[in-house]
């Protein structure tokens, strides 16, 4: 294990974000700084502001190859959803170090590959300015996968995110919900987690796993 947290602490204040453990949020970037993580009652509580013009990410150190995350969540709503994104900043041929992801609604569940998919820089310029070709279109359509899997909003639920070699799997309350090979997810350096929210969730119990053999210095 590379990292616990269960969020049973209280800030000392309600104006200002206090996550604390090494965790970091795009608040002040992109929300005029306004507060959009909240400690409450041994959770953790992320909101997307009303002046924010980007989706919340709450974010953590989680550095493997092969790796496990294991959480607690809960969608309030049911056009709520909870993505788990898998970055590295050090590697400047995609779009903000974007590796790859899942993203958790209350109707589905999808898993993309981003590093060479739509976060290749190549690749995102041409979609910017409408220049994919068919060939390039279709290639794309490999690297995402949607899987239908309802969930119940207002109650907690457990979430594992598995990563091992190019395959990417999640397990929801202790089923294996889907799963994507992809030669993007396996990019030898994730480095961090990113928690994002476009909406509202609640997010509790994380644990970060490395499964190499030796963690990465």
């Amino acid at each position: 294990m590379l990292f616990e947290d269960d969020f049973e602490r209280k800030e000392s204040q309600e104006k200002t974000e206090e996550i604390g453990k090494g965790w970091g949020s795009n608040s002040k970037k992109r929300a005029k700084g306004n507060k959009q993580v909240d400690l409450k009652d041994g959770a953790m509580r992320i909101a997307i502001h009303p002046e924010a013009d980007h989706a919340v990410s709450v974010t953590h150190e989680a550095k493997f190859k092969n790796g496990r995350i294991d959480l607690r969540f809960q969608l309030e709503n049911k056009d709520d959803s909870l993505g788990l994104n898998f970055a590295d900043l050090d590697y400047k041929k995609v779009h903000a170090g974007h590796l790859c992801v899942t993203r958790i609604g209350t109707s589905s569940l999808v898993i993309s590959d981003l590093k060479t998919g739509v976060m290749d820089l190549k690749v995102r310029q041409l979609r910017q300015s409408n220049k994919l070709s068919p060939t390039l279109v279709k290639m794309l359509m490999t690297k995402t996968k949607k899987f239908d899997h309802k969930l119940e909003p207002g109650k907690w639920h457990t979430l594992s995110v598995r990563i091992y070699a190019n395959v990417m799997s999640v397990t929801i309350n202790d089923k294996e919900v889907g799963k994507l090979s992809s030669t993007g997810i396996g990019h030898p350096t994730k480095k961090l987690l990113r928690l994002s929210v476009k909406k509202k969730a609640i997010v509790d119990d994380v644990k970060i796993y490395s499964l190499d053999r030796k963690a990465p210095e």
